[in-house]
């Protein structure tokens, strides 16, 4: 008989287990995280005094490398000292989403579509979240103020897609999600639903076969856009789990951060595109980091931006190869990264 390791055990009961079971779960305490992975306490710069508190689901924590320190999804959850680190261009609010928060629960950036902060929660806390520090208790509108959300993109014809995001929407139950569904599908104008979620990365059990059939039955075009910044993240279950999806026609499409010391090298940003491609998602944004307080150390500087792009480039067909932009505060749209000056 095999011995199975300890990580072995728990990915195979987290995916035994309802999704809801697993956010109950979730590891909030570093010194457990760090037992789980062979790692002590001493060997690392942990911030015990965070106001971003640590939040992971053991699924995640179970795609670790016991033993290793610069575990690429270690450095993405732990809470480090470094955080404390103040920069100037690191602020609060890096993309000025104050200014568009219109109404309770609805920011409107960009033309044609409208984000609704569905949740504060999240199943994973990323320590480059740039929404770590964002006015939550002021954008949980109950049943009955939502209506102002729906009234405002009722009111401008202009707005074709909207877009589900948060905290993840996907913590949220499908009894909550089909009801702001169907809203969403009386406004005529509205023909594409768009869901940002890290949920299926990180608990795959999420996609149940109610979701995908909720997903599917829309009238809506519905894509999914997921949030993976590694290949490690990648793992069969994922895979599994995204099949019904892709079968009932659902667009999958992925969004990435890079990250200093997780994801800025050729090698890791390739197996990334080349395994999201495998299991039927489609690379899409490659995100310059928002300047976020408390990310500072996660920064990768342009002039070695532009040599992975060239790199990726040189490697990959062009399909594979994400869209690598920054998103700039009151900027009409994503802005692409700039071509390297001749």
């Amino acid at each position: 008989m095999i011995a199975r390791s300890p990580a072995d055990w728990q990915a195979k009961d987290a995916q035994a287990e309802p999704w809801q079971l697993a956010l109950q779960k979730v590891i909030t305490d570093s010194d457990e995280l760090l037992a789980l992975i062979d790692l002590t306490p001493q060997a690392l710069a942990i911030d015990r005094r965070q106001t971003f508190p640590l939040r992971v689901p053991r699924a995640f924590v179970a795609r670790m490398q016991p033993g290793r320190a610069d575990d690429p999804l270690l450095r993405q959850v732990l809470p480090a000292l470094a955080e404390r680190r103040l920069l100037p261009g690191f602020g609060n609010d890096p993309l000025a989403e104050a200014e568009a928060n219109k109404v309770p629960g609805l920011i409107h950036k960009y033309h044609g579509r409208v984000l609704l902060i569905v949740t504060s929660h999240c199943a994973i806390h990323c320590r480059y979240c740039f929404r770590r520090h964002f006015a939550y208790a002021a954008n949980q509108p109950s049943r009955a103020d939502w209506s102002q959300a729906f009234d405002y993109i009722r009111g401008d014809d202009s707005i074709r897609e909207v877009i589900l995001s948060g905290g993840d929407p996907l913590s949220v139950p499908d009894r909550h999600l089909q009801w702001l569904i169907s809203q969403i599908e009386a406004i005529p104008a509205v023909s594409r639903l768009r869901i940002h979620s890290r949920l299926p990365v990180v608990v795959p059990q999420r996609i149940t076969p109610a979701l995908v059939a909720l997903l599917a039955g829309s009238r809506l075009q519905v894509s999914l856009v997921l949030h993976a910044n590694h290949a490690q993240e990648l793992d069969d279950s994922l895979a599994t789990a995204l099949r019904p999806l892709r079968h009932a026609g659902i667009a999958l499409l992925n969004q990435a951060v890079l990250l200093a010391g997780i994801n800025d090298e050729v090698e890791a940003l390739t197996e990334l595109s080349e395994r999201l491609f495998a299991i039927g998602v489609l690379p899409y944004y490659l995100h310059l980091l928002d300047r976020v307080a408390g990310a500072t150390h996660f920064e990768v500087v342009e002039e070695r931006v532009h040599l992975l792009r060239a790199a990726m480039l040189a490697r990959l067909p062009g399909y594979l190869v994400p869209r690598f932009v920054r998103e700039v505060a009151r900027a009409e749209s994503k802005v692409p990264l700039s071509p390297v000056p001749i």
